[in-house]
């Protein structure tokens, strides 16, 4: 009789056959069995004798929304932590969700057209190897999916995120020789402001690496300072030997895994690991080229031809709102949200709102004599605007002088948060 009972139920339209409910969510009975054995899709009742499936009506729209997350190729794991959200937090974990799809999309694009431009150069060279036939299979790579590698950056700030219309062009050739020796001239330094008791931020300036990060969480400073340490030169391998830009890309790739490495084995001793991590923006240098690691929302800026251009993108919540539209860059500075990391170094993964594990971006840049190039953390940016950073590196004469500035200008908007910062110049070597 309690079988007969449910039947009757199910038959009534207060619930309905796992067939039934397939044909209105657009899923397969199959996909359904599926997302109820891993949580993500409960059926409302299950027949204790014959094991059949009903549900009800209105659990269509949860079953839609999991068909949609599948499409846009969402795992299921993520899947399973947006379906318990309220509306509102979904929206805001979707929404992280595709900024990563897209900025990984784009890292692979850079990557796809310095392989294209690199093959083509080594195309005449090539078809002379005996046996070469031209059709090369897979071409360069790590064969690692969501790749952060990218191709040399020739100056060209036209994409997201640029400020101003373009770096002019150096005078090299992607993997090419510069003209004259080149050498750094660099000084960092970091403040703990007027707000903060601790400083979390961390900055390095040597002659083949510049770097700043920022540090947040129990763990923060010393995610901050591991993370420079792993991309000190002694780590990374950096010599007197120029690297060709194929080596400078595997180079920079492995110094990135090794950063991030350096991070979690940082904040492991912390109570919540995954609560703590870092910003990195970082460039290496190899006496010919410059390589840039970044993830998060510290900035890059180069100083060239009197124009000062950002060269990174930022890794944040309303900075994918800014690319998409839906922000214009004035709200995006009294956005609540503005803190919210779409990409960092952290200790484990972690579910939106917050910030997750990501590999850094990675690319090559031109260098030419006279640039100078700024790296700040947020601590900075977010509060002197971009006018006043141009005449402050602009005007002032060494990169320590430029430094101090800087640290001041953060101090008379406030100082709210630490910050840190690096100055550097582009010098021919025999000058330094």
């Amino acid at each position: 009789m309690a079988r007969e009972g449910r039947a009757v139920g199910a038959a009534s339209g207060e619930l309905v056959t796992i067939g039934e409910f397939a044909r209105l969510s657009r899923l397969s009975a199959k996909a359904l069995r599926r997302y109820d054995e891993l949580g993500l899709l409960r059926p409302a009742l299950v027949d204790p004798v014959n094991g059949y499936r009903y549900y009800d009506p209105a659990q269509v729209e949860g079953a839609r929304l999991v068909a949609w997350l599948r499409r846009i190729g969402m795992p299921l794991s993520r899947i399973g932590r947006i379906v318990a959200l309220d509306a509102g937090a979904a929206a805001v974990e979707i929404r992280a969700y595709w900024a990563r799809v897209e900025a990984e999309t784009a890292a692979r694009r850079d990557l796809a057209m310095y392989l294209v431009d690199h093959l083509s150069a080594e195309g005449g060279a090539m078809s002379r190897i005996p046996g070469n036939t031209g059709s090369t299979g897979k071409v360069g790579g790590t064969g690692r999916t969501g790749s952060s590698a990218g191709a040399e950056d020739t100056g060209s700030l036209g994409g997201r995120g640029s400020s101003g219309s373009g770096v002019p062009r150096g005078s090299g050739v992607p993997g090419g020789p510069v003209a004259v020796p080149l050498a750094i001239r660099c000084a960092a330094l970091t403040d703990t402001g007027a707000v903060r008791t601790t400083n979390q931020d961390a900055a390095f300036a040597g002659p083949r690496l510049l770097a700043v990060a920022d540090g947040f969480g129990e763990g923060g400073a010393e995610a901050s300072a591991a993370a420079i340490e792993a991309l000190k030169p002694t780590a990374w391998g950096g010599g007197d030997t120029a690297l060709s830009a194929a080596d400078l890309l595997n180079a920079l790739e492995d110094t990135a895994d090794s950063a991030s490495r350096a991070v979690r084995d940082a904040v492991a001793p912390c109570a919540d690991p995954d609560g703590s991590g870092t910003t990195l923006t970082a460039m290496l240098w190899t006496g010919s080229r410059l390589g840039l690691v970044h993830i998060g929302d510290s900035r890059a800026y180069l100083l060239r031809g009197g124009e000062l251009f950002r060269i990174t993108h930022d890794h944040s919540l309303v900075q994918s709102m800014i690319d998409d539209g839906s922000l214009s860059r004035e709200e995006a500075a009294s956005h609540p949200g503005r803190a919210l990391l779409l990409k960092a170094l952290v200790g484990e993964a972690r579910s939106a709102p917050v910030a997750v594990a990501c590999r850094p971006d990675v690319r090559l840049r031109e260098v030419l004599a006279g640039d100078r190039y700024l790296l700040c953390s947020d601590g900075l940016s977010a509060v002197v605007d971009e006018a006043e950073l141009r005449a402050a590196v602009i005007t002032a004469e060494v990169p320590e002088e430029a430094v101090r500035r800087l640290v001041g200008l953060a101090h008379e908007a406030g100082g709210p948060d630490n910050v840190a910062c690096v100055v550097a110049d582009v010098v021919v070597a025999a000058e330094e």
